[in-house]
């Protein structure tokens, strides 16, 4: 069973982007979901995650002199 909703993403894309059948078929999943409006890439490191990355991974430059 494939991962993808795909009579929602024909919808999106014949219906609401009104690409024709071959415009929709020839995009990637990327593509589509530029398209779509979907936002690209992670969200944003907030100061939680990054605080809990520095006490797991902490900076040891200067704890000793090797430098």
């Amino acid at each position: 069973m494939s991962g993808f909703d795909w009579p929602a993403l024909m919808q999106a894309g014949l219906r609401d982007l009104g690409l024709k059948p071959a415009e929709f078929w020839a995009l990637t999943p990327a593509e589509l979901r530029v398209m779509l409006g979907e936002a690209q890439g992670n969200a944003p490191l907030a100061r939680g995650r990054l605080d809990a990355l520095m006490q797991a991974y902490p900076d040891l430059r200067g704890a000793n002199d090797d430098g």
